[in-house]
């Protein structure tokens, strides 16, 4: 396997082009990629929207297919698609993914969850969106899914000025399509969102702001 040039980078991981319409994505730490490989086999199984994935050389390793098109981030910018039809087809995505039946889990209530569900981790194919990095996945309640994706679009708008109007606008319009944020569901995401050692402190001291924010959208 020839690794070719770094087409990108994550908080935890880089990404390199390989020669065959696929991108190798390799742990800066070593992590164990074979349990997000897993997950991602099983949703394509399902007909949910991920890239194909093989195994790596390497625990840390993950060989994906190589996608063509803009991030919503960047749709969102370059003015290509509307804050409101963005905030809809997350939905519309969660509510796709909260439709399959947990992998592991017994309890019949669990989903498969994304947990780090945000712009710039669905990307907007020829053949529709397809959502990437599930390295945060895990099985539990739906509703944790969706507060932890409006919690991280709240932060969004208030520690990115550069986008914290359409951050605000897409947080607006995903709250309008969804069924609701319990109480409960956002108070875990917060309490792991804290928890979370990638996030820099002032990503942290807006988790109260953030959460104020979702609450008083969702009130309008």
């Amino acid at each position: 396997m020839d690794i070719g040039e770094l087409v990108g980078a994550g908080r935890t991981a880089d990404v390199f082009a390989l020669d065959d319409g696929r991108v190798l994505r390799r742990y800066r730490d070593g992590a164990d990629a074979t349990g997000e490989a897993a997950v991602m086999a099983y949703l394509a199984e399902q007909g949910f929207p991920v890239p194909a994935v093989w195994p790596g050389t390497a625990a840390g390793d993950l060989v994906m297919q190589r996608l063509s098109g803009m991030t919503m981030v960047e749709a969102l910018v370059n003015g290509v698609i509307t804050a409101e039809r963005a905030g809809r087809m997350l939905a519309e995505l969660l509510q796709r993914l909260h439709a399959v039946p947990a992998r592991l889990s017994a309890d019949p209530a669990h989903r498969v969850l994304h947990l780090d569900f945000h712009p710039e981790n669905v990307v907007l194919t020829p053949q529709g969106p397809v959502v990437i990095d599930w390295a945060t996945s895990a099985e539990g309640p739906p509703g944790l899914d969706s507060a932890m994706a409006a919690l991280i679009l709240a932060q969004a708008a208030l520690t990115m000025p550069a986008v914290s109007e359409v951050a605000r606008a897409v947080l607006r319009s995903l709250l309008r399509h969804l069924d609701g944020i319990e109480e409960e569901h956002l108070a875990e995401a917060r309490r792991r969102r804290a928890a979370n050692p990638t996030l820099s402190p002032d990503e942290v001291g807006s988790l109260d702001e953030a959460v104020a924010l979702i609450t008083g959208t969702a009130g309008r």
